[in-house]
């Protein structure tokens, strides 16, 4: 089975680590979360996919140079101008020759769902569209979904106002596609999924949904981008991995607790590093504090970055501290 994986956005909400390093290829303990996408697609039953870019590939290609992530082959599909979420479909699957049911994830999707259960209950159900529902506390600011007993999706509403959403049931970014919903977006041009595809086919009774209670987090933003993390490492889910990679280098006193350390990062004497990621080759300064924070840069001697997020060659400077901030500020 062949999957499409929407990787084109310019990861805005996670600036100013995407500043440097597409997205889907930041580190989520160790493993590219690209990687640890295409892993549950391959064990789901996919063995080919394309990724939709909005951008360059190189990262890409660097990270996968025979054009593999473990049994899964790998294209891509490079948009020559932004063309939202169901234009990046209609592109990556004309340029994939896809003529069959297929698959699309979002690119910033980590999920225990069980693929091979979602496509059996599409095809089941003889769905034209069977996408993948959690339920959440607060839905507005998700695409929301009204079932009827059959599972068939009665309304899609995206981001509707608070109070007025149909269920608490949200798009969780898995979906199963038939090719006849491509002939429902127009090629070359922008279209939302979410806005535009979606309300079309539940107009016309062909929109399914499961809802599952499964492992999901969407690691778009910071903070859900260092629970992610964390949630590996402590075992939230499934058995825990290492923390520390062992090409990290951390000195003597250290405190470590619930935090990823990556290869060829420094945590120096005496620092403390609580809830946080410390990406590969960041530095970690003596008797530094580092708590709820993600470093891709540095962080001084004895200085403090809290609930802080700094990108790739910034610095907190040695004895200064960085509270509630992004270093430098994200630019619009």
């Amino acid at each position: 089975m062949r999957a499409v994986v929407l990787v084109g956005g310019f990861g805005t909400r996670l600036r100013p680590l995407t500043d440097s390093v597409p997205k889907s290829m930041l580190p989520v303990a160790h493993v590219p979360l690209i990687a640890r996408l295409v892993g549950g697609l391959e064990r789901g039953g996919v063995d080919a996919v394309t990724l939709a870019l909005g951008f360059r590939p190189e990262p890409f290609v660097e990270a996968f140079p025979d054009a593999r992530c473990g049994g899964v082959a790998l294209e891509y599909a490079v948009e020559p101008e932004p063309l939202d979420t169901a234009g990046a479909i209609r592109f990556a699957a004309d340029h994939a020759g896809i003529h069959d049911t297929f698959v699309v994830v979002n690119g910033d999707v980590l999920t225990d769902l069980d693929l091979g259960r979602l496509v059996a209950t599409h095809r089941a159900r003889g769905a034209e569209a069977t996408i993948h529902l959690i339920a959440v506390d607060d839905p507005s600011a998700f695409g929301v979904a009204e079932l009827d007993s059959s599972g068939r999706i009665l309304a899609f509403v995206e981001k509707p106002a608070p109070g007025t959403e149909p269920s608490n049931l949200i798009n969780a970014g898995t979906y199963v596609l038939e090719p006849s919903i491509l002939d429902l977006i127009e090629p070359g041009r922008p279209v939302s999924v979410e806005r535009d595809t979606f309300p079309r086919l539940v107009a016309r009774g062909g929109m399914h949904g499961i809802a599952t209670e499964d492992y999901w987090i969407d690691a778009g933003r910071p903070e859900l981008y260092l629970r992610a993390n964390i949630d590996l490492i402590t075992g939230r889910r499934g058995a825990p991995v290492t923390a520390v990679d062992p090409a990290a280098s951390v000195g003597a006193d250290v405190t470590i607790h619930e935090a990823v350390i990556g290869p060829g990062a420094v945590v120096d004497r005496g620092a403390t590093v609580v809830r946080s990621v410390v990406l590969p080759g960041a530095r970690v300064g003596v008797e530094a504090v580092v708590e709820e924070s993600i470093v891709m840069g540095a962080v001084g001697d004895r200085a403090r970055a809290v609930r802080a997020v700094v990108g790739a060659g910034a610095i907190i400077a040695d004895g200064e501290s960085a509270v509630d901030t992004r270093i430098p500020a994200p630019v619009a």
